[in-house]
């Protein structure tokens, strides 16, 4: 009896030491696992290092990428496309004017009633519209008669609170964001479709000459003013309301940026120079990528399965559209290399843009004690369930490196063209003040992004500098801003002024 007690007392041991070397295992396993997962997001967090050192360096190849840009065609991988736009809306704009804007697979149309000096914008009206799929990859006569006739049911419907005088044609802004080869204020010939869209027979054609002659059929006696980019409305829109402003800048889903430059400081304009002196530059920034730029294997890897390779680099570090994907590719390798979310990858995890940048937000600004938001969108997206707290910290930090990385390079890029301006500094005797119009999805919802940019801005910049540059909010400028350009562009502008 008493060697059964003994052998059963020293198996009970051997189990509890067996159990307990398990546990110790497991423990060690669960921490090398963790610190691995920590060692991948310290790397990223090194690897997207933004020091102001480097961000001026940006600055600069901006600034010496936009010269080569106006120099010449295909002299930078910056377009600096020359926009004809060189009246900018003053303020004192009168009557009645439209706009078309066309993005995407919805178009809106919309209409102003401007009031001319101190009256402002006295009324406006749009209606937002769906382009039917088949219409996306049919002809051109289609797809322009059903925009011109959706704009003549529209113009049916103006009030009594839209006046035109009497014997006027009314006029139209057209934004369309495509690539265009502007040839004129109002001409500009289709390059080629983006965004699902394929009418085979518009490439190559005048798109504003296409919408004219839809418009003629429906009957409807409308002049097109302006053709212009979505960037270059924002400008317009944010000039009308500030004399200040000097560039504009939209963070949304993509990204752009548009400046007023000194006419005789665009050595390939080959033209007359303009009455202002002036000429907006539509830069197409998104192209614009240096060896300074902070970029990891996770943008690399980005970059290469996307639909343009090497092309949109500083796009795909800064814009709405990419930001959550590069968070849920480093989620990825961590779930891979440290098997942080279990012992087999989530599958969800593996989806390329399955995480969208608004939900990275989300959960950036997540402000909770437990996190709940973070271990919400997790669940949801993702179908990662019980997560622990420094599991969800840990994604809330990537979140925050990747998004500080891309704010800090938005505030560099808006430096670099200070700097093209002269407006980098402030002279002792001058009363300087600068104004940049923002626009976009990314900056206006992304909150903890668009006060980096502008903490940074300020860093670069200097507190004495820093109190003359403002950036102000401009919304809209694809649909307003196409209006005022009609507005400022309109055929009746010198009847007005004699």
């Amino acid at each position: 009896m008493g060697k059964v007690a003994v052998g059963a007392a020293v198996i009970c041991a051997a189990t509890v030491c067996a159990a307990a070397a398990l546990l110790v295992r497991h423990r060690m396993r669960s921490s090398a696992r963790w610190a691995r997962a920590l060692a991948i997001v310290a790397d990223l967090k090194e690897r997207c290092g933004t020091p102001v050192a480097k961000l001026r360096q940006v600055a600069d190849a901006l600034t010496v990428e936009m010269h080569a840009g106006l120099a010449s065609e295909g002299g930078s991988k910056l377009k600096m496309l020359i926009s004809y736009v060189d009246n900018l809306p003053t303020g004192k704009e009168k009557g009645l004017f439209y706009a078309l804007d066309l993005g995407g697979t919805n178009f809106r149309v919309l209409r102003v009633q401007l009031g001319g000096k101190d009256g402002g914008i006295v009324n406006q009206e749009f209606a937002e519209l769906s382009i039917p799929q088949d219409l996306m990859v049919g002809t051109s006569d289609a797809l322009f008669d059903f925009i011109a006739a959706e704009l003549a049911k529209f113009v049916a419907q103006e009030g009594q609170d839209f006046q035109l005088p009497p014997g006027r044609q009314r006029e139209l802004g057209f934004t369309f964001s495509f690539p265009v080869m502007q040839t004129s204020i109002d001409s500009g010939t289709l390059i080629k479709w983006t965004k699902g869209f394929n009418v085979e027979d518009t490439v190559g054609q005048d798109v504003v000459a296409e919408l004219t002659r839809a418009l003629e059929r429906q009957g409807l006696d409308m002049r097109v003013s302006a053709l212009v980019n979505d960037t270059v409305g924002t400008l317009a829109g944010g000039r009308y309301d500030n004399k200040d402003v000097v560039a504009a800048v939209i963070l949304g889903t993509g990204t752009n940026a548009a400046y007023v430059e000194r006419a005789h400081a665009i050595p390939k304009w080959l033209g007359l120079l303009p009455k202002s002196g002036e000429m907006v530059i539509n830069m197409e920034w998104g192209n614009f990528r240096s060896s300074h730029l902070p970029l990891t294997e996770y943008d690399h890897s980005l970059d290469a399965e996307s639909l343009n390779p090497g092309e949109q680099i500083f796009e795909k570090l800064i814009s709405g559209m990419y930001l959550g994907e590069i968070v849920r590719k480093v989620l990825c390798r961590i779930a891979e290399e440290a098997s942080l979310f279990g012992d087999t990858v989530p599958p969800k995890l593996k989806v390329p843009f399955v995480l969208r940048t608004p939900h990275m937000s989300e959960m950036h600004q997540d402000t909770s004690s437990d996190l709940k938001v973070v271990a919400d969108k997790l669940r949801d997206i993702l179908e990662i369930t019980n997560t622990s707290l420094k599991e969800r910290k840990l994604v809330v930090q990537l979140c925050d490196i990747v998004a500080t990385r891309g704010a800090r390079l938005a505030a560099a890029g808006i430096l670099g063209i200070l700097k093209k301006l002269g407006r980098e500094t402030v002279k002792d005797e001058e009363d300087q003040r600068t104004v940049i119009a923002l626009d976009g999805g990314l900056y206006e919802h992304y909150t903890e992004y668009s006060k980096c940019l502008e903490t940074t801005l300020n860093e670069l910049l200097g507190e004495r500098v820093s109190e003359s540059i403002v950036i102000e909010h401009s919304n809209d400028g694809s649909g307003i801003g196409a209006a005022l350009l009609a507005a400022s562009h309109s055929q009746y502008l010198e009847t007005e002024e004699s």
